[in-house]
């Protein structure tokens, strides 16, 4: 079955930055979503008891506090929840997901502020620092390099937001089959906007890929690319774009599934 026909590198970079652009924003939108986790519930109040001390000893409600230190001095160090300490516990595999996203931002904000040769990024929180990488994205793409870093930076960190959030990336069974690995692969991922083939083995022989050298790398299609895919895959180009229009159910968070959970897709 013959592949569809692609663009040149031009083409293969503008790819990079739509898809760089889909990831921060991704991370934007999610990344608050990630401190609100890491706050503490509230105890429900209970009525204080009347303080008893004894000569030598400290008062009930300074031992307590001294204690509290201690169990979270203890926990973020440590690790170690302390027994009868649980009612606002740290979940320390949130704080290493925003300590690690967070390092990750500044890091690559100011990777691309020296690589374009611009003055030092001034300090900022991470969704201003997001904004101001997207921002330069037309400058970046002049750099195959850098903007292929940006990209996979961008997908690392949004990729683990979500995983710590507990989301998967929705997707949706669409008709046809693949053009380079002939099998029914082809999912429309609406957080995308684009159609890609989840088949592990598939590889499409493209350089500019990089399905190529990444083995968790899919190919994708962008909106422009469908007609040819469905020409190819004996699909609909009309059905490819209804399924990536259609969007998961949000709540509160901006969350949701689509008919099929996403995996480990890239």
């Amino acid at each position: 079955m013959p592949a569809p026909a692609h663009d040149t590198d031009t083409n293969a970079g503008t790819d990079t930055d739509t898809d760089t652009a889909l990831w921060i924003t991704v991370l934007v939108r999610q990344f608050p979503d990630l401190l609100d986790e890491l706050a503490p519930g509230r105890a429900a109040p209970t009525p204080a008891p009347t303080p008893v001390t004894t000569p030598g000893r400290p008062a009930p409600d300074a031992r307590l506090r001294a204690e509290r230190r201690d169990a979270l001095r203890n926990e973020q160090v440590h690790g170690l929840a302390v027994p009868g300490h649980s009612a606002a516990p740290l979940r320390l595999y949130v704080s290493d997901a925003i300590r690690d996203i967070t390092d990750g931002v500044v890091e690559l904000d100011e990777a691309v502020h020296h690589k374009l040769g611009l003055p030092r990024p001034r300090r900022a929180q991470v969704p201003e620092r997001l904004l101001r990488i997207a921002g330069l994205l037309d400058r970046i793409a002049a750099e195959p390099v850098l903007a292929r870093h940006v990209r996979d930076e961008a997908r690392r960190m949004a990729r683990r937001c979500a995983r710590t959030l507990g989301d998967t990336e929705p997707m949706v069974r669409v008709n046809g089959r693949c053009p380079w690995c002939d099998s029914v692969s082809l999912r429309a991922f609406p957080s995308r906007q684009a159609v890609l083939c989840v088949n592990p083995a598939c590889r499409c022989g493209e350089d500019a890929c990089d399905c190529a050298a990444d083995p968790a790398f899919r190919h994708s299609w962008e909106a422009a690319e469908w007609a040819a895919l469905a020409e190819a895959a004996g699909g609909s180009a009309r059905e490819m774009s209804d399924r990536v229009e259609e969007r998961p159910r949000q709540d509160g968070h901006g969350r949701g599934r689509g008919r099929e959970g996403g995996g480990e897709v890239r």
